[in-house]
């Protein structure tokens, strides 16, 4: 076990970038219009990494870690606010086989706002006395990245959206998410806090996010933990935005009325109450999806809300809820069998969840959608995005390819 953790928050006066104080290469980033906190520099206190393949799942063992640790944490937050006290930023890997590490990293120094009020954590070992101080880091030069077709051209994504179809038809599943990729790099020291910022400011209505090098901006929503309620967003069924006003009315009434796009929104939510029952006091869900715009679609959304039963964390939540119907399929495992099988390719942390979590459980979790995997080698900055479609009976090939060709937009539109 790890020395003791010795955490203060402290309010500051008001900060307007919080992304300035970030590392430009590896920033640490969970932001809402504009609210939200960010890692000061680069320095870490502690990194939990669950690797895959060890037989149990990864959210319980990076759960049960996160309580060793918060246990003995001397903490003194006069705040109370969301992010604020000791908190840890986390992504997780989609498929419990994959080969990509699911983290959790609780950086020395955070700097945080929420609704007017600015604050700033230090978070260092016990056998450590040193003092770090809040400085802004100036921008790098914009910079522009390129990316085309990784392991699943668009040929091969309609082939296995064929390869789909037939195992729908055979009963073998109900609704199944397939994702293809795009590969690509950006130039050697690029700040990478301009792709954050791109998304976080284009974007507003989504979570915009930078952990351990997945950057992206989903809208996402796990679960939401505050004083222990809970909140989620179910989003299923997508179509994209008209190009003038009576196109996009036309689009939305077709979303509204669409049987296909609402029975697979339907198997997002049932899945989801389902998987949080045994973990709450009382849940409830709205009876009717509501339309959800964002800038570039719109999507089928629902809100589920509850109280959390004594002793639970957002992190079992997560562990309760991932992988939702939303990105994998039902029933689940019958899913998760036919993404392996038919996505030329290992997911990693996309379609997996991304957030925070602090001492007492609370925390925000979003499904990491709209992103990309940033990797640092010799050559450079590698870059791998990804999209996905629900696919489901009476799907077409074609029109699931160009659902993801939205998808793709935000961060193809930001990288350039």
């Amino acid at each position: 076990m790890s020395s003791r953790l010795v955490v203060r928050t402290r309010e500051i006066d008001p900060i307007e970038d919080l992304l300035a104080y970030a590392d430009p290469a590896r920033p640490l980033a969970w932001l809402r219009r504009g609210d939200g906190i960010v890692a000061v520099g680069d320095d870490v206190v502690q990194t939990i990494t669950v690797p895959g393949g060890t037989g149990r799942a990864r959210s319980a063992a990076i759960a049960d870690a996160w309580r060793e640790v918060s246990a003995v944490a001397d903490v003194d937050d006069p705040l109370s606010l969301p992010g604020s006290g000791l908190v840890a930023f986390g992504a997780l890997a989609f498929d419990e086989d994959s080969a990509a590490d699911s983290v959790l990293v609780v950086p020395a120094l955070v700097i945080g706002r929420h609704r007017g009020r600015t604050w700033l954590t230090s978070i260092r070992s016990s056998e450590d006395d040193r003092s770090a101080d809040a400085v802004t880091r100036p921008y790098g030069p914009h910079w522009a990245g390129t990316v085309g077709p990784g392991a699943q051209s668009p040929q091969g994504y309609q082939d296995s959206v064929r390869g789909a179809l037939a195992r729908i038809a055979d009963g073998e599943l109900s609704k199944v998410v397939l994702a293809r990729d795009l590969t690509g790099s950006i130039p050697a020291g690029s700040d990478l806090r301009r792709l954050v910022r791109a998304l976080s400011t284009g974007y507003p209505d989504t979570w915009a996010f930078a952990v351990d090098g997945l950057i992206g901006a989903s809208p996402e929503t796990l679960v939401t933990v505050q004083q222990r309620t809970v909140t989620a967003r179910v989003l299923a069924g997508t179509i994209g935005r008209g190009a003038d006003a009576d196109a996009d009315t036309a689009a939305s009434a077709h979303l509204a009325s669409s049987t296909k796009d609402l029975d697979e929104h339907q198997y997002a939510v049932q899945s989801v109450l389902a998987s949080l029952r045994p973990h709450m006091r009382a849940l409830a869900a709205s009876e009717q999806p509501f339309l959800l715009k964002l800038p570039n679609l719109f999507h089928l959304a629902t809100d589920v809300e509850g109280e959390l039963a004594e002793g639970g964390s957002s992190l079992d939540l997560v562990g309760a809820l991932h992988p939702t119907a939303a990105v994998a399929g039902t029933p689940t495992p019958a899913a998760i069998a036919a993404i392996r099988e038919l996505e030329p390719f290992d997911r990693g942390r996309y379609a997996g969840p991304v957030g925070w979590v602090d001492a007492h459980g609370n925390g925000e979790w979003a499904i990491a959608l709209r992103c990309a995997q940033f990797t640092t080698d010799d050559e450079g900055i590698a870059v791998t995005a990804y999209a996905g479609a629900g696919i489901v009976a009476g799907s077409d090939p074609e029109s699931e390819l160009l659902e993801t060709r939205v998808k793709f937009r935000p961060l193809v539109d930001a990288l350039a």
